[in-house]
C-alpha cells in the first residue's frame, strides 16, 4: 500500500522547475547604457558613508553615501566620454557599440566588492538553471582610485578572471601577478614613486623628516616603500603617522600635537587626498602652518586643498605628479551634463543640487533652499569636476579605456596562428569571455592621441613624473607650477633634474628651508651619535691631536703621517716643525760664543805658561801635565760645537766619543797632577825613593792608559752599534726632533761611567791632599775643581732626563762647558794670578815655605 501510495504521489505530482534565485537586494549602476560589449566601471562618486552597525538579527540596511566626490565624478564622465568616443571611431570596433555600467563605490570596501558582483552576474530575481553559469555581464571592469578597494575587488572577481583596469591603484603589493593575475592599471606602481620622493628629500638636503600615511594599503605600502629608499639616502625619520578618514576625531588631534611639537619642518605625505583632507582641516583650525609638504601623486594636484585654508597650510608644497595630458572634447563633454537628459538618475540630480545649492524638488522645505530653474549653467562654476587643468587622472581612464577596446578589437579580428598570444588559437565562440580579454590585454600595445605608447608592464622601469609646486597667485588661487622632473629611463644620477623656474617654499620663501637633526659637522670635526637617537642626529667632536678630516659629516678622523701634524683646525696636515739646536738661533750661538771663548782662555793661558814655563809655580807638580791638561781643556771646550747644528753621521759619532775621550784626557792629567802632589809629599819624608816609580815617564805612561781604555770602549761603541741621527717624533707631537740617537745604551753608559769614575777617583786623592803644608799646594785646587765637576754632572742627570729637544742638548753643553770652566779657572786661575801680578810670590823658596803664603 506505501509502495502504491508513493507511485501515485509521484505521478500525480508535478515536479518544481530548478531555477537560480537573486540573494540579497539589487544594485543600480549609477550611470549606464546598452551596447554590444559591456564594460564595467567601478567610481566612488562619494566622499564617505555612514553604515549601521547590523545586528545579525535583521538584513543589514543598505549603505547611506554621503558628500559628492567631484573628482570621481569627473573620472566616470571620462570613461563615458571615452567609450562613445570609441563608438564614433570607425577603425577600432567598427559595427560593434561599447556599452557601460558604472556603480559608485562610496570608497566602501563592501559597497565596491557589492559593485562588482553585479556587473558580472544577473539582476533578475530567478532565472533558469541553465543561466546560472552564463558569462559575465561585463567584459572588464574600470576604475577603482583606492589600491585597498583594488585589492578587495581583483581578488573577488580575479578569480572570474574578469580583468581590472585601475587609473590610480599604485599599490606595490598588486603588482604581485601571482595574486593578482587579472590587475591592470594606467598608471606606474608606487616602487618608482617611493624611490623619487627619497631622491627628493636627498636632492634638498632634507635629512631629519616627519611622515604621514593613510591607513589604507596605499599608504602603508607607498609609506614602507619610501622609508626603506630614504634610509639608504640616509634620511631620518622623526614621526611617522597613520590618518584615516573614519578615525575619529581624537586620533587627528594626536596627529596635530605630533606634528606641532616636531623639531623637523619637512612632512612627507603619502595619503590618499580625502584622508589627507580631514588633516588638513585640523591643522588649519589649530593654525598649525609652516611645515614644508611633499606629497604624493594622490594629492598633489587635488584643486580642492587649495580652498578653506587648505592654501595656507599647504602653500607651498612640492610633489611628484603623473604626466600632464589635453583630451580635446572632454570640456564641452563634461560641461553639457543636465538633469534633464536623464531625469530619473538620482545622482545627477544630487550632483546639480549640491553644485548650485537649490533643489529640484517642486517644493523646499529643507534649509531654505530655492527651487532649480533648470537655467543653471555648469560654466559659470569653477570646482574639481569643472576644471580640465589637471588631466593626469583622467587621461589614465580614457587610456584604460581605449586599451580594453583595442584588446576587443584584436580577438575578434584574430585569425588562427595570430592570436595575440602567439601561443594560443583563436576561439570561434560567437560570445566573448573575459579570460579571453584578460589573455589579449596583457599583449596590447599601441599609441594613444597624445603620443603616449601605452602597455600593460609591471616591470616598466620608463615613467616619467612632473615635480609639482604649489604657488599662491596674487588672486589667491593656488597654481600648480611644474618645477622639475623624474625620469626613469636615465641614470640614476641623473633622474632628477630641476627646470629654471624658481619654487616658491612655504610661507613665500624662496630659500630652500631646512631640516636637519643636526648641523653638518665641519671639516676638522667628526660625527658622534647620540645615544638613543637616530643617526641623523650626532655630535660634532673636534679630531684628536694629530688627526684631520677633510669632509663634511666625516665619520672618523685621519691620522696625519709621523712627518705631519694637523693644523688648529684640524682640516689639514701641515709639515712638522723640525727642532735642533742650530747655529742661528740665540741659544746657539750663546754656547758656540761661551764654547770658543773657553778654547780662547785656554790657549792664552797655554801661552802664559809657555812663556813663563821656566819658573817654580809652571814647574811645580809637572808643567808637561799642565799643557797636556790644558789641550784637553781646550778639546773639551771645542767639542761642545759638535752638539750644534743638524745632527748627521759623522756629527752623531763625534759626539760622545769625543767628548768622552777629551774628558777622560783631562781628567786623566787632573788624576796625574793629583798622585804627583800626593808622591811629593811622601818622598820628603826620610828615606823615601818613590818619585823613581812615579816620574815624568810614569805620568805619562799613566795618561795614556787611562785614555787608551777609554778610546777602546768607544772604537768597540762606533764598531757594534754607533749613535746614528734620528728622527724623534714622539716626544712632541707638533715637532719632529732631530737627534743622536745612541746606538748601544750600554757602550754609552760605560763612557760616562768610565769618565765618573775617573772623576770620583781624582777627587778622593784631591781630598786626601788638600792639606799638605806647601805655600803652593795645588791638591786643595784640585778638590775644589773636581768638587764643581762632580756637582755640575751629577746635577746634569735629572737635568738631561727632565729636558726634551734642543734644551736636551743645551744641557749637556752646558755641562760640558761648566766642568771646563770649573776644572780651568780652579787649577790654572791662581796659578796665572801668582804668574801675572804676584811675581814675588813666584819662587821656590816661597813655594816650599811652611805656611801657605798670604798672597795665596
Amino acid at each position: 500500500m506505501i509502495i502504491l501510495a508513493l507511485t501515485l504521489f509521484a505521478v500525480f505530482t508535478k515536479a518544481e522547475e530548478p531555477h537560480c534565485k537573486l540573494r540579497g537586494g539589487k544594485e543600480y549602476p549609477v550611470f549606464s547604457k546598452d551596447g554590444d560589449i559591456v564594460i564595467g566601471g567601478i567610481f566612488s562618486f562619494h566622499r564617505n558613508f555612514r553604515a549601521v552597525i547590523p545586528t545579525f538579527r535583521t538584513v543589514p540596511e543598505t549603505i547611506k553615501c554621503e558628500n559628492i566626490n567631484y573628482r570621481e565624478f569627473q573620472l566616470a564622465q571620462s570613461m563615458i566620454f571615452a567609450i562613445e568616443e570609441v563608438n564614433r571611431n570607425t577603425e577600432i570596433l567598427p559595427g560593434v557599440s561599447l556599452g557601460y555600467k558604472i556603480y559608485d563605490a562610496c570608497t566602501s570596501l563592501i559597497q565596491a566588492i557589492r559593485s562588482a558582483m553585479a556587473l558580472i552576474n544577473s539582476q533578475e530575481e530567478t532565472y533558469p538553471v541553465q543561466m546560472c553559469s552564463k558569462p559575465a555581464n561585463v567584459l572588464a571592469v574600470i576604475g577603482l582610485s583606492e589600491s585597498s578597494l583594488a585589492v578587495g575587488v581583483t581578488t573577488t572577481i580575479g578569480t572570474f578572471r574578469v580583468p581590472v583596469i585601475s587609473q590610480l591603484a599604485t599599490c606595490t603589493c598588486l603588482s604581485n601577478k601571482l595574486e593578482f593575475p587579472a590587475f591592470f592599471r594606467t598608471v606606474p606602481s608606487d616602487y618608482h614613486q617611493s624611490r623619487a620622493l627619497a631622491h627628493l628629500v636627498k636632492y634638498f638636503g632634507w635629512t631629519w623628516i616627519g611622515t604621514v600615511r593613510s591607513d589604507n594599503d596605499y599608504g602603508n605600502f607607498g609609506m614602507t616603500s619610501f622609508l626603506e629608499a630614504a634610509r639608504k639616502e640616509g634620511v631620518c625619520i622623526e614621526y611617522s603617522e597613520a590618518i584615516y578618514r573614519t578615525y575619529p576625531k581624537d586620533k587627528f588631534l594626536k596627529t596635530v600635537k605630533t606634528i606641532k611639537e616636531s623639531t623637523s619642518k619637512i612632512i612627507v605625505a603619502f595619503a590618499s587626498y580625502i584622508d589627507l583632507e580631514f588633516l588638513i582641516k585640523e591643522l588649519f583650525l589649530q593654525n598649525v602652518t609652516g611645515f614644508q609638504w611633499i606629497g604624493s601623486e594622490s594629492w598633489i594636484t587635488a584643486r580642492n586643498f587649495a580652498s578653506e585654508g587648505g592654501n595656507q597650510v599647504l602653500n607651498g608644497a612640492i610633489g611628484f605628479a603623473l604626466q600632464n595630458a589635453v583630451i580635446i572634447g572632454l570640456k564641452e563633454f563634461l560641461l553639457n551634463i543636465h538633469p534633464s537628459i536623464l531625469p530619473d538618475n538620482v545622482f545627477l540630480r544630487e550632483f546639480w543640487e549640491n553644485v548650485f545649492s537649490c533643489t529640484l524638488a517642486s517644493e523646499s522645505k529643507m534649509d531654505n533652499k530655492t527651487i532649480c530653474t533648470g537655467s543653471e549653467n555648469l560654466r559659470e562654476v569653477s570646482n574639481q569636476y569643472t576644471d580640465v587643468t589637471e588631466m593626469r587622472i583622467p587621461y589614465n581612464v580614457y587610456k584604460a579605456v581605449y586599451a580594453t577596446a583595442y584588446a576587443i578589437n584584436s580577438l575578434r579580428n584574430c585569425k588562427d596562428g595570430q592570436h595575440p598570444n602567439r601561443s594560443k588559437i583563436c576561439l570561434n565562440e560567437t560570445i566573448m569571455q573575459p579570460w579571453q580579454l584578460l589573455q589579449t590585454l596583457k599583449t596590447v600595445n599601441f599609441t594613444s592621441k597624445s603620443g603616449d605608447n601605452v602597455y600593460f608592464d609591471e616591470e616598466n622601469t620608463l615613467v616619467k613624473y612632473e615635480l609639482v609646486n604649489w604657488q599662491l597667485k596674487d588672486d589667491g588661487n593656488i597654481e600648480f607650477v611644474t618645477a622639475g622632473y623624474y625620469d626613469t629611463s636615465l641614470p640614476l644620477e641623473q633622474r632628477f633634474v630641476m627646470k629654471n623656474s624658481t619654487i616658491i617654499w612655504t610661507g613665500t620663501q624662496r630659500q630652500i628651508p631646512k631640516s636637519v637633526c643636526s648641523d653638518n659637522c665641519p671639516p676638522g670635526t667628526r660625527k658622534a651619535v647620540q645615544r638613543g637617537k637616530p643617526i641623523c642626529c650626532f655630535d660634532c667632536i673636534k679630531c684628536a691631536e694629530g688627526e684631520i678630516s677633510k669632509q663634511i659629516n666625516s665619520i672618523d678622523c685621519i691620522k696625519c703621517p709621523l712627518e705631519f701634524w694637523a693644523n688648529e683646525d684640524r682640516n689639514q696636515c701641515i709639515l712638522k716643525e723640525v727642532e735642533f739646536l742650530s747655529f742661528e738661533e740665540i741659544m746657539g750661538i750663546m754656547l758656540v760664543t761661551f764654547s770658543l771663548f773657553g778654547a780662547f782662555v785656554t790657549i792664552i793661558v797655554a801661552i802664559i805658561f809657555f812663556h813663563y814655563r821656566d819658573t817654580p809655580v809652571v814647574k811645580a807638580n809637572n808643567s808637561e801635565l799642565s799643557f797636556l791638561l790644558l789641550f784637553s781643556l781646550a778639546l773639551c771646550f771645542l767639542c761642545s760645537l759638535t752638539f750644534i747644528g743638524q745632527p748627521s753621521d759623522w756629527s752623531c759619532m763625534l759626539r760622545h766619543t769625543v767628548f768622552g775621550i777629551t774628558f777622560v784626557l783631562c781628567i786623566s792629567c787632573v788624576l796625574g797632577k793629583t798622585i804627583v802632589v800626593l808622591m811629593a809629599f811622601r818622598a820628603t819624608l826620610p828615606g823615601s825613593n818613590i818619585m823613581k816609580w812615579f816620574g815624568p815617564a810614569q805620568q805619562r805612561l799613566c795618561v795614556c792608559m787611562l785614555t787608551i781604555i777609554q778610546t777602546l770602549i768607544c772604537t768597540l761603541w762606533l764598531i757594534i752599534s754607533p749613535p746614528y741621527p734620528n728622527k724623534n717624533t714622539k716626544s712632541y707631537k707638533e715637532k719632529i726632533i732631530l737627534e743622536c740617537a745612541m746606538g748601544s745604551a750600554i757602550a754609552f753608559y760605560a763612557v760616562i761611567g768610565y769618565v765618573g769614575f775617573l772623576s770620583a777617583m781624582c777627587f778622593v786623592l784631591a781630598f786626601l791632599a788638600r792639606k799638605l803644608p806647601d805655600n803652593f799646594n795645588e791638591a786643595k785646587f784640585i778638590t775644589f775643581s773636581m768638587l764643581i765637576f762632580c756637582a755640575v754632572w751629577i746635577t746634569f742627570i735629572p737635568a738631561y732626563i727632565s729636558s726634551l729637544g734642543k734644551y736636551t742638548v743645551a744641557v749637556e753643553i752646558f755641562a760640558i762647558l761648566a766642568s771646563s770652566f770649573g776644572l780651568l779657572f780652579c787649577i790654572f786661575a791662581p796659578k796665572c794670578y801668582v804668574i801675572l801680578l804676584k811675581p814675588e810670590n813666584n819662587t821656590k823658596k816661597h813655594l816650599m815655605g811652611k805656611m801657605p803664603s798670604k798672597s795665596l
